[in-house]
């Protein structure tokens, strides 16, 4: 309870209740508030900015997952590779297509360029998200591991070695009832992610200088 004046003649304080209000609920009071009150409208641009500036945050949280594991993939698969020629494997294009048609409901790497959207040109790892790169990453070290457990030296038994790791990949993504990996879609691709961090650009004071320039 707080003490407040009346705004009568005599001032008398009368007593009413106090709330204290989460976060949320304030967003909800002012975003459904009338905006030609200059107070509403202060904290509606308040809400938008910091609004914006979690988007640029987590943004860029995911820009730096992708990095990583693109580049722990490009790692794991050269070694996969060194493994899979050691193992007997001679057609490595057939090797890998056991990996993409396992995990992604045995579309191979052409079909899933078709349904992802991108160029023949185009790498597929290029474009993913940080979450189908980590299923990725997972499968690349434990096929790896799996060829030289069990010593695999012969094609056919390393290409079965793989397509079982990954038959495996999928069905734990559908016990957490995760997104399936050909459902996902394609993002922009790691190169151009790489140049924006590099370049250092603040996107949110980008687009507030945008904003102003629009304005003038």
């Amino acid at each position: 309870m707080i003490k407040i004046a009346t705004g009568t003649p005599k001032e008398t304080l009368r007593e009413i209740d106090d709330y204290k209000l989460s976060r949320y609920a304030c967003y909800l009071i002012i975003q459904n508030a009338n905006p030609r009150k200059e107070i509403v409208a202060l904290w509606q641009t308040y809400f938008a900015i910091q609004t914006r500036k979690q988007e640029v945050n987590e943004q860029l949280l995911e820009d730096n997952k992708r990095i990583y594991l693109r580049d722990e993939m490009s790692q794991h698969n050269k070694s996969l590779a060194e493994t899979a020629d050691k193992a007997g494997v001679k057609l490595y294009w057939v090797f890998t297509n056991y990996w993409y048609m396992w995990l992604y409901n045995w579309l191979d790497a052409k079909w899933i360029h078709t349904k992802k959207q991108l160029k023949k040109s185009e790498k597929i790892l290029d474009h993913m998200w940080s979450e189908e790169l980590a299923a990725n990453l997972f499968r690349a070290t434990q096929a790896e591991a799996k060829l030289k457990r069990e010593n695999i030296l012969w094609e056919k038994k390393a290409n079965q070695a793989h397509f079982e790791v990954w038959k495996e990949v999928r069905e734990t993504i559908k016990k957490l009832w995760g997104t399936m990996p050909e459902e996902l879609p394609a993002t922009d691709s790691i190169i151009k992610v790489e140049k924006k961090l590099k370049s250092g650009k603040n996107f949110l004071k980008s687009e507030e200088s945008e904003n102003r320039k629009k304005k003038t």
